[in-house]
């Protein structure tokens, strides 16, 4: 096979996988809580040309004669900064100011994490209120415990400080701890975290293990709760365009290398003696 045609082929393919990552994000642009995601790439194996590289008189040269065999996704990163924060008229719209996560229960039992604190509240089977994602799984507590509320309260006076702890108004109207605090969880490696649906992160070898930010003796800075706001996707649109550009640029760069590999095969095909 002739190296050429092969290389541009992965060029294509790269190519192509970094449109589908950048279209990606341009779709998620109003995702709450959706981070940006940037595809990467790594040179192929490199094969010698020639196996000792040296003059004529058998010294060896400097520089060694090798080609290489094209390019391959290596990754698609996550990039975790802070999106803009955006009003909400829920009260049961949370955003975070710093690096944590919140924690939900799925439905299979696991915990997975979300910086998406569009929540809601909804009543239980034993007719409590859950504080719930938009599809229904219950956020979690600091204790790791479903956040749940008595029917009689009323959701829309339910108040929360900065530190993630709800708060209940008195016969005075003022507001009183519930004893109950939002869980926030942040992670030594939060690329490594395994991407799933609906802005949602399972924890991986590579993340390493959740940090309760109300437990850990870890010199880290804790994370607070914005209550009435929601954080949304850090998708620069102009950046995106621009990496569309260049990537459609690249893709038709090996798409005529393809072209002229098959042109000068054309012509050697046609050479008479």
């Amino acid at each position: 096979m002739v190296r050429s045609l092969w290389t541009a082929a992965t060029g294509m393919i790269a190519q192509q996988t970094n449109v589908d990552t950048i279209a990606h994000n341009l779709a998620n642009v109003n995702t709450a809580g959706y981070k940006t995601e940037v595809a990467e790439f790594k040179s192929l194996l490199y094969q010698n040309l020639q196996t000792k590289t040296t003059t004529a008189n058998g010294e060896r040269k400097p520089i060694s004669a090798q080609v290489g065999l094209g390019v391959r996704n290596s990754s698609i990163t996550s990039i975790f900064k802070e999106g803009p924060f955006y009003e909400s008229n829920s009260t049961s719209a949370f955003a975070i100011d710093g690096e944590g996560f919140f924690g939900v229960r799925t439905a299979s039992g696991g915990v997975q994490y979300t910086r998406n604190g569009n929540f809601n509240w909804a009543v239980g089977n034993n007719g409590t209120l859950n504080l719930t994602t938009s599809d229904g799984l219950q956020v979690l507590d600091t204790r790791g415990r479903a956040i749940s509320i008595p029917s009689n309260y009323k959701t829309s006076e339910v108040t929360i400080t900065a530190d993630g702890e709800l708060c209940y108004p008195d016969a005075s109207n003022n507001p009183q701890p519930m004893g109950i605090t939002i869980g926030l969880f942040q992670f030594q490696n939060p690329a490594g975290l395994e991407k799933t649906s609906d802005s949602l992160f399972s924890v991986t070898a590579a993340s390493g293990q959740a940090i309760n930010e109300a437990t850990t003796n870890l010199a880290i800075r804790k994370s607070e709760v914005v209550q009435g706001y929601i954080e949304g996707s850090n998708v620069q649109v102009v950046d995106e365009m621009v990496n569309l550009i260049v990537a459609q640029r690249a893709y038709e760069m090996n798409s005529k290398a393809i072209q002229a590999s098959d042109d000068m095969m054309g012509q050697a095909n046609q050479l008479r003696s």
